[in-house]
């Protein structure tokens, strides 16, 4: 039950988080998902990640470009001005007082009586 409220919480944090590692640098949806899991421990769908970049693409935030690795192609995104300052009033919200909370729900114990 426990891992069920981890993963929602995650999951709550996955357009920001792939927002945040395009604006780190440019990458491919399967690069998202295998960094997403590196930094979480949870796995992230592609019917999750396309359907996200796709979007961001259409409303102008990435842009894409696709690059031959070996005889494969594979398309790559990357954050636009417009998309970095998306990013920025993400980052913005989660400045507010949420930041404190946060960062003391993570910190802080509580004893057991």
């Amino acid at each position: 039950m426990v891992k069920k409220f981890v993963y929602a919480f995650i999951r709550g944090l996955n357009k920001p988080i792939i927002l945040w590692l395009l604006y780190v640098k440019p990458r491919s949806g399967y690069e998202l998902m295998k960094e997403f899991t590196k930094l979480t421990g949870q796995k992230l769908k592609p019917g999750i990640v396309y359907p996200f970049l796709h979007h961001l693409e259409k409303g102008g935030f990435t842009v894409s470009k696709w690059i031959e690795k070996g005889k494969r192609k594979i398309k790559y995104y990357s954050l636009t001005k417009k998309g970095e300052n998306l990013l920025d009033r993400v980052r913005n919200f989660f400045n507010m007082p949420i930041k404190q909370l946060i960062a003391d729900m993570l910190t802080e114990k509580r004893e057991i009586s």
